[in-house]
């Protein structure tokens, strides 16, 4: 009888755009300074795809290229690519249909997934099944998003957070129970569409020279009430991640949590116990990348772990979505 098999990931390429935006610049362009940002959100970088015409489909298919040439994967072999975004190209066609087209990957369906900055989490949840049924062995997750889009750079209290990045991610199967994807806690409330959003741009307020003047398509967030509801859930989740499989924090190596905040992420270790030295943070250099953010901290810490360490990786997003997954790192 043959057991059923583990989700794990198999290799992790990214693309970071090239240009820098520091705090010092954001100084010229809105009301705010580095001392401002830096302690109140921790970020004092972020990466911006400038070009026009290029949108999350660009860095995403880059991020897929490096990932099908390191793990020595022709495009023939993947059978599923989803990719998750809150920044797709267009409202339709799907960016991953795109991205495969842009990758020569001709055997393969897949979708787009849309979770907010819990986005990777939902995402793995789901593509884990399908590895789960033995039918599929080679599927690619594509986190990717280029928040500088939706940023309105005259609103001091948003423009500092977010960055854009993609990574691609190889998920295949193993007969080894003990690795890979081991469980999930995942969770919706949408309370959450009151604190952050975009109003225009979907059915509700389709683009017009109107809403468009009134700058409605820009990420509205109501900073406190996001933060309240993210300092419990995200603690909690994690906390209930551990009690569920027994784990103190001497057995956690590390914990991945999402980069929206530097005191949201304190919160959470604190409550999990764990030493400042387990918990992997880029928000400083790469800012608040959405569902990007934990598989971009994979990619980054990646030369840390080693076979067997329990991971758990921790996100709170827009929605409200929230959740949490335990992770035992595959090779």
């Amino acid at each position: 009888m043959h057991s059923t098999p583990k989700a794990i990931i198999t290799g992790i390429e990214a693309y970071i755009p090239d240009y820098v935006l520091t705090n010092q610049e954001l100084s010229t362009m809105v009301d705010t300074s580095d001392e401002w940002i830096m302690s109140r959100v921790g970020i004092r970088e972020r990466r911006i795809l400038k070009e026009d015409g290029l949108g999350t489909s660009f860095m995403a298919s880059i991020a897929v290229q490096r990932l099908l040439k390191a793990t020595h994967t022709d495009p023939s072999e993947v059978q599923m690519l989803v990719c998750h975004t809150v920044t797709p190209d267009m409202v339709f066609t799907a960016t991953s249909n795109i991205i495969c087209d842009k990758c020569g990957i001709k055997n393969a369906w897949g979708f787009d997934t849309n979770a907010g900055c819990s986005g990777f989490l939902f995402t793995f949840e789901t593509i884990r099944r399908f590895i789960e049924t033995g039918q599929y062995r080679k599927i690619i997750i594509v986190c990717g998003e280029r928040m500088s889009s939706i940023v309105n750079y005259e609103d001091r209290t948003t423009c500092p957070l977010f960055g854009d990045a993609a990574v691609a991610l190889m998920i295949e199967p193993s007969e080894d129970p003990s690795l890979g994807f081991q469980d999930s806690i995942l969770h919706v409330d949408g309370i959450g569409r009151r604190y952050l959003y975009q109003t225009a741009g979907g059915s509700l307020y389709p683009a017009s020279h109107d809403n468009v003047d009134k700058r409605m398509h820009f990420i509205h967030q109501e900073g406190q009430g996001v933060f309240k509801y993210a300092v419990v859930n995200m603690a909690d989740v994690s906390e209930e991640m551990m009690k569920r499989h027994n784990l103190t924090a001497e057995d956690i190596a590390y914990l991945v949590p999402h980069q929206a905040n530097l005191r949201i992420i304190d919160a959470t270790a604190r409550r999990m116990g764990l030493p400042k030295e387990k918990v992997l943070i880029n928000i400083e250099r790469f800012g608040n990348t959405a569902g990007t953010s934990i598989p971009l901290a994979i990619w980054d810490f990646k030369s840390k772990f080693k076979k067997g360490d329990n991971l758990i990786l921790s996100a709170f997003g827009a929605g409200f979505t929230w959740g949490s997954i335990f992770y035992r790192w595959a090779y």
